[in-house]
């Protein structure tokens, strides 16, 4: 039997897929992964009526768990095999209402060392087809190394 293929920068949106299906927050909210490359991934999450606050429009702590999410995604990319971005600190703007079918999170990793990365986030809202820009953000990643647990890769993993 073969081992698993190393959780690389090459092979970023089989590990992504895989811990968004684990349990947490990413699982629970229904945020899955649109696209993902070295130092770029985007999420997206669907509207849902737990998901809103009073007035009908995402709850603000939900855009930026999806920001939030995206960034670390983005940063991890482009770190090391066996290392993980986690949040340090993230910064998020709230531009206009997020009112649409569903919100997308387009993250960017700026930069990334060995212990520290930063992300550029922006988050759109997509109603009848069209998106326009509801928050951006800024996040700041701390490399650390990927827990005993975390999912790896399997070799019949083509996602």
């Amino acid at each position: 039997m073969s081992e698993p293929p190393a959780i690389t920068r090459t092979n970023p949106i089989s590990l992504l897929h895989r811990i968004m299906t684990m349990p947490g927050y990413p699982q629970a909210s229904g945020m899955r992964v649109v696209d993902a490359a070295p130092g770029r991934v985007t999420l997206a999450m669907a509207r849902r009526p737990d998901l809103m606050q009073f007035a009908g429009h995402f709850h603000g702590g939900v855009i930026t768990g999806l920001a939030d999410q995206a960034a670390g995604a983005a940063v991890t990319t482009m770190l090391p095999e066996g290392r993980i971005g986690v949040t340090v600190e993230i910064k998020v703007n709230f531009l206009s209402p997020a009112d649409g079918e569903e919100i997308i999170a387009r993250a960017e990793a700026m930069q990334s060392g060995g212990t520290i990365g930063v992300a550029k986030i922006e988050v759109i809202t997509q109603k009848k087809g069209v998106e326009r820009l509801c928050a951006f953000g800024i996040a700041t990643m701390r490399a650390v190394d990927l827990p005993a647990a975390a999912p790896t890769p399997s070799a019949d993993d083509t996602r």
